[in-house]
Parts: structure tokens; sequence; C-alpha cells
């Protein structure tokens, strides 16, 4: 059995931080990529950023100079360091994993910003 957790989410002022982690656990033989998506209220689920197994990192462009995605190996645990945080980045965020060859979600962490 497969299980991500993730956790850090928050209410934060803009400009603010956040620092949200998940950790995959079970029957894992090999992950290729770990990511984050995010989804607001009425709007479809966007992909925020992704890092390789390897450590190549891709960003949507909304968050390329904010956001940084990091893995553990070792802990099987990806992070979003979220930095000069906005209101339009209010969202749920969702983890995301390729364990052996095969998608697995989160249940997601509510990232409220504001004022």
């Amino acid at each position: 059995q497969v299980q991500l957790v993730e956790s850090g989410g928050g209410l934060v002022q803009p400009g603010g931080s956040l620092r949200l982690s998940c950790a995959a656990s079970g029957n894992i033989f090999r992950i290729n990529v770990m990511g984050w998506y995010c989804q607001a209220p009425g709007k479809r689920r966007e992909l925020v950023a992704t890092v390789t197994r390897a450590g190549s990192t891709n960003y949507a462009d909304s968050v390329k100079d904010r956001f940084t995605i990091s893995r553990d190996k070792d802990k099987n645990t990806v992070y979003l360091q979220m930095n000069g945080l906005k209101p339009e980045d209010t969202a749920v965020y969702y983890c995301n994993v390729d364990i052996n060859g095969m998608d697995y979600w989160g249940k997601g962490t509510l990232v409220t910003v504001s004022s």
C-alpha cells in the first residue's frame, strides 16, 4: 500500500513564505518523478513544479522566481519552498508522485494567502 502524506499548508500574509512537504511510504521500488499541483476553487488542477529522479526541475511560469522544489531520495519526500506568496497562490496543493511507474496523489493541503 502506497501512501502520500502532505503537510505545511496554512494561512500566510502576502509576501510571506511556506514550506510544503510530501512523504511517500509503502511498497516503493523506484520514484521517477515528484511534483506539486494546485487547484483553486472553480479552477482546473494545474502543475506547479516537478523534479525528476535525476534532479531536473520544471516550474510553472507564475512561480519560477518564487518557488523551489526539492526532494530527499532517502526519505522519499518532496518539498515546495514558497516565497513571496501572493493572494492568487491561494489553492489546495496536491502532491503527485510517480512510484513504480504509476501516479499517486496526496489528499491535498490548503494554502491561503490573505491579509
